[in-house]
């Protein structure tokens, strides 16, 4: 059973940094493409940002380019989002997803999703 556990938010100042951690486990991801999502109160669930777990190719939402960094660990099973430079709209709760195959930035692509954590940015 696959299971996606995300860790690593909280609240920080305006122009502040934060890492997110999601720990994958129940399956080989050597096919998957690991996302990061996110969804603001009263917004759609956004894409965020995404890696390929075999190539390590990544891709961002123009928001958050130059600012965030997506990253994986094959020998811990996990994808990190590091974010820098962080605004008070970037405050959401984040969520770590994983799909086979290519990478997509529609969230009803992806197959399996992590509970979420909180991101709050204040000004």
């Amino acid at each position: 059973q696959v299971q996606l556990v995300e860790s690593g938010g909280g609240l920080v100042q305006a122009g502040g940094s934060l890492r997110l951690s999601c720990a994958a486990s129940g399956r080989t991801f050597s096919s998957y493409y690991m996302g990061w999502f996110r969804q603001a109160p009263g917004k759609e669930r956004e894409f965020v940002a995404a890696i390929g777990w075999s190539s390590g190719t990544t891709y961002y939402t123009n928001s958050v380019k130059g600012r965030f960094t997506i990253s994986r660990d094959k020998a811990k099973n996990t994808v990190d989002l590091q974010m820098n430079s962080l605004k008070p709209e970037d405050t959401a709760v984040y969520y770590c997803a994983a799909r086979s195959g290519f990478v997509r930035s529609d969230p009803w692509q992806y197959d399996y999703w992590g509970q979420g954590t909180q991101v709050t940015v204040s000004s």
